[in-house]
């Protein structure tokens, strides 16, 4: 039976797996990362996922062109966010609660909407057509080397503009005037705003870049990885996004690299699936029993790194004594 797990971890095609299943937990863990550096929670991850997916096929549709699709979700999502940051920032309301909020309607609301512009119950395939996905990309010279190629080369364009994404957020944060800003305001708002820097904007902004990064991890579950849309295309994704950016330290870098993991998780699941001899049931929970290891082993570093901080104080005072 090992041989057998050992034999599928050790081809190409899983290797392919593992780099299509991340690519939406990347998306909407960047989101965490952004909206976290501001010292805002954006909880709602799994709510903006399922509508922008929703809407992105809609509008590729209504349209046929598959980057119409893929701004409409943007769009949608940046929305959906910012309706957090009205309730949160402006009402007053907390701001987990305004992200349970909108994973609720997420869940229950996209099926109405679905009837509502559709006569659809349930999901889109019949909608479905060739120009609506977005299109794989073959990378020149790369697809022909061997193992390299069948494994990076041929993903959907979003695909690559998800680890893309992942040196840019890095660069948004930690080389520009606004990234300066926004983690100012996450790490002191009282100072922030001591030295001109409006909390609310820059709030309010990474709330944007966040809905905007949720809306393309969506427009990613329907327009390539499903090919359609459905009640389940999410299935936690947007929860498991929150742990990659914990396990990650909160840095575009490590997200990524918890974000392999999960997406490592995660296709292991669906190829045992297809094994004799492993029960369906525990396959299938093979992601989220790795999401709750991921968690703990997070929270057994910060504990560390506490007792770390206090001792060394604790030594500081002894030789200030």
């Amino acid at each position: 039976m090992l041989e057998q797990i050992f034999s599928m971890i050790f081809t190409t095609s899983f290797g392919y797996s593992i780099i299509r299943i991340t690519s939406p937990i990347l998306f909407a863990a960047l989101a965490a990362v952004v909206a976290e550096k501001a010292g805002v929670t954006n909880i709602g991850l799994e709510g903006i996922m399922m509508i922008s997916a929703l809407f992105g096929v809609l509008f590729a549709y209504w349209t046929s062109y598959w980057w119409v699709g893929v701004i409409g979700a943007v769009v949608v999502g940046i929305i959906l966010a910012l309706i957090i940051g009205i309730f949160a920032l402006k009402l007053k309301t907390d701001i987990i609660l305004a992200g349970i909020a909108i994973n609720l309607v997420g869940s229950g609301g996209t099926i109405f909407l679905l009837y509502l512009f559709t006569g659809l119950k349930g999901n889109t395939a019949s909608l479905t057509t060739p120009g609506m996905l977005t299109p794989k990309i073959n990378i020149p010279i790369l697809e022909s080397i061997p193992v390299l190629g069948p494994i990076f080369s041929g993903h959907s364009i979003l695909t690559y503009v998800a680890f893309i994404l992942v040196f840019l957020v890095w660069v948004l944060l930690y080389k520009t005037a606004i990234g300066l800003q926004i983690r100012a305001v996450g790490e002191n708002s009282n100072a922030a705003d001591s030295v001109g820097i409006s909390v609310l904007k820059i709030q309010y902004i990474a709330l944007g870049i966040s809905g905007a990064l949720s809306g393309l991890g969506g427009a990613y579950m329907s327009m390539y990885y499903s090919q359609s849309w459905n009640t389940g295309i999410v299935a936690g994704r947007g929860f498991i996004a929150l742990a990659a950016q914990a396990m990650g330290q909160g840095e575009p870098l490590g997200t990524m690299f918890a974000s392999l993991f999960f997406g490592f998780a995660s296709a292991l699941g669906n190829k045992m699936e297809g094994m004799q001899g492993f029960s369906s049931f525990l396959v299938s929970a093979i992601p989220y029993v790795a999401t709750i290891i991921g968690l703990i082993l997070y929270a057994a570093t910060q504990v560390r790194r506490v007792k770390r901080v206090k001792n060394n104080g604790k030594k500081k005072n002894a030789e200030a004594k």
